[in-house]
């Protein structure tokens, strides 16, 4: 026999949480955004980390600024940050903070403005907190799972419909050439530095489609996904599949966001034909 009382309680409790998280992630996220934008466009101690990722002391102080507030307060929590070593006990944690200091170092170090700040809270491989803040133009975009997408604090919808305008689709030029069947040359709309960013313009309904190619990873995707989610949009990988989070893998291959209807059209189409 089900304990309802004791149900009731455990989705109390659940709710006290998730509001408690949700207040913790805004301030943390305002505060990280507010101090990468007092290090902007001043010199900056900067290096390449792999092949061709850069990263400077902005990006460092902004990860210990967030992993001292969202840690602190959230012990129990796993943690998976761009600018930390990967500790695989959060592979066992149901709750996961996952985090990008600063999306889009290349344009922030280059004195663009198309950068931000984005931090998601996974549960169980699925974001259910999510903030991404543009301190450049004071955007802060923010998700709770079930309860929609605001951009300070108005609610936010992707763009309706099935058709594409190219110029207001943004990813890689070859990939999107795919969905052009008059073979006509097309314009995308201008590259977004940030991926995350890219990705909330479709949520805010000024960009009709997004593309990410292969090799994104969870910090770029988790915050942004699931505010395409809750602003009537969906976002997947490009056959259709869930994205999830919090794996032993966390790189991704092409994906895709969009309107719900338009994002259906798109992965349609690409639906048995091969990647170029």
């Amino acid at each position: 026999m089900v304990d309802v009382s004791a149900e009731r309680l455990h989705d109390r409790i659940s709710r006290r949480d998730a509001r408690r998280d949700a207040a913790l992630l805004t301030d943390a996220v305002r505060e990280a955004g507010a101090l990468a934008l007092s290090l902007f466009r001043t010199e900056l101690k900067n290096w390449t980390k792999g092949a061709s990722s850069p990263v400077s002391e902005a990006d460092i102080r902004v990860n210990d600024l967030l992993e001292s507030k969202l840690r602190s307060a959230t012990p129990d929590y796993g943690w998976l940050s761009e600018e930390s070593v990967d500790d695989e006990q959060r592979l066992g944690k149901r709750l996961t903070w996952i985090v990008d200091p600063i999306d889009g170092t290349r344009g922030y170090l280059a004195g663009r403005e198309d950068w931000c700040v984005s931090v998601a809270l996974v549960e169980d491989a699925t974001p259910m907190l999510a903030a991404v803040f543009v301190p450049a133009s004071d955007e802060f975009f923010f998700a709770m799972r079930g309860q929609g997408a605001v951009r300070n604090d108005v609610a936010l919808c992707a763009a309706p419909g099935h058709e594409l305008d190219f110029s207001r689709v943004a990813g890689p030029k070859p990939l999107v050439e795919r969905l052009n069947p008059s073979a006509s040359e097309i314009v995308l709309h201008p590259r977004i530095g940030s991926l995350a960013l890219r990705l909330c313009r479709v949520a805010q309904g000024s960009l009709e489609a997004a593309f990410a190619g292969g090799q994104s990873r969870d910090w770029d995707l988790a915050a942004a996904n699931l505010i395409v989610q809750e602003a009537n949009g969906n976002m997947t990988a490009l056959s259709g599949d869930a994205i999830l989070y919090n794996r032993r893998e966390v790189t991704h291959g092409v994906l895709v966001a969009a309107g719900r209807d338009r994002h259906a059209r798109i992965v349609e189409h690409f639906r048995g034909r091969p990647l170029p």
